[in-house]
């Protein structure tokens, strides 16, 4: 798997397509997620202007700072056709832009995730310009995984996967959840991801908060622990997954709805396949939870879209009429949440396919006791 298999140069194409369908005459794409899929360029955001200025018709330009273009040159991004122009630290970058776009535009795409003072400088230079979100037409060509980015995905899996599979290394009574998590910062690392993302370490009830973090509260006796950590992957791609731990005995309330939660994460994955609703699985999940009686205690959707992002579409919560397809990749991953005593989740990334869900995580789902 190369990088000419993640980021293909027909990318750049595709998204001028999309683009002209939609009313946009060109995508102004700043560093983020977007670029990288675009071009392959991982950019740096920062002060000093870089953007993709992708006409639908015509030629696509990238404006880097003069400091950076070495990095620019020497990513993927050239073997995608774009031309790579510079601008010296001091000057203003911004007729560069105006000069690619080579002719009068009514409306432009901005990167979602621009940062307002580019997103209004660039108002400035362009003031007779309509300026909407380059995501509603980005987001159809990302939702579906080609082959390669899913191999990447699976490839991410299996390295967050490798990590919980050491948890009891450090998982120990009277260590605290902010020493756990540094021991598991280095194990993503070790594992093979170029960065980690996120370690939450819940123990008791730092559990019952879906996005704790860690602290410097020692983890005790039988207390339940929640450990959702992820990464990023040197292809660009995410990992992420939750198990859920106990030292000793687990509390009797807690296995009890341990197995509820369980039971509602296997009916959700085996509800996916094409053509399902991504509020419908997000249904399955809670209906089992409530019929339980937990289902206040389900404070969250159940699952994200993951790719070059940790968090995208498709998102599957109430509300969210679209059809899954094959190749969407994303979190199954429901909780029960009480507050000051204990929570749970359980957390796999999956891949829509014309069979049904496939699974990227396949670490076991049964509470670990240590």
């Amino acid at each position: 798997m190369g990088y000419d298999d993640l980021y293909p140069p027909q990318r750049l194409a595709a998204a001028q397509r999309a683009a002209a369908e939609a009313g946009l005459d060109a995508l102004l794409i700043s560093p983020g997620s977007d670029l990288r899929y675009l071009t392959g360029y991982h950019a740096h955001a920062q002060e000093r202007l870089t953007l993709l200025v992708l006409p639908a018709y015509g030629e696509p330009t990238l404006v880097v700072p003069a400091l950076e273009r070495p990095a620019a040159e020497a990513s993927p991004a050239p073997r995608t056709g774009v031309r790579i122009v510079d601008h010296p630290d001091g000057g203003d970058p911004y007729p560069l832009v105006v000069r690619a776009l080579d002719g009068p535009v009514r409306t432009v795409g901005l990167g979602n995730r621009m940062w307002a003072e580019q997103a209004l400088a660039l108002r400035a230079a362009l003031p007779d310009t309509t300026q909407r979100l380059a995501g509603d037409v980005l987001r159809s060509l990302r939702l579906r995984k080609s082959p390669a980015e899913l191999d990447a995905l699976r490839e991410a899996g299996a390295a967050i996967d490798a990590v919980h599979a050491r948890m009891a290394r450090w998982l120990r009574p009277g260590r605290t959840e902010n020493q756990v998590a540094a021991d598991i910062a280095a194990a993503i690392r070790e594992a093979g991801h170029a960065t980690a993302d996120f370690t939450i370490v819940a123990a008791g009830p730092n559990g019952a908060s879906p996005h704790h973090g860690s602290s410097d509260r020692p983890i005790g006796v039988g207390e339940p622990v929640v450990v959702d950590i992820g990464g990023t992957m040197p292809s660009g791609y995410r990992s992420d997954a939750t198990r859920c731990y106990v030292i000793g005995p687990p509390p009797p309330d807690f296995a009890e709805y341990y197995q509820v939660l369980h039971a509602a994460q296997r009916a959700a994955v085996g509800a996916v396949r094409p053509g399902v609703t991504a509020e419908a699985v997000d249904s399955v999940a809670r209906e089992v939870i409530a019929d339980a009686g937990y289902g206040a205690a389900f404070l969250h959707r159940t699952g994200h879209g993951i790719g070059l992002d940790g968090h995208e579409d498709p998102y599957l919560v109430a509300g969210n009429n679209l059809p899954l397809e094959a190749g969407m990749a994303f979190s199954i991953e429901p909780g029960i949440y009480l507050g000051g005593r204990h929570g749970a989740r359980i957390e796999d990334i999956v891949a829509c396919t014309p069979d049904g869900a496939q699974r990227f995580n396949t670490v076991s789902r049964e509470l670990v006791q240590l």
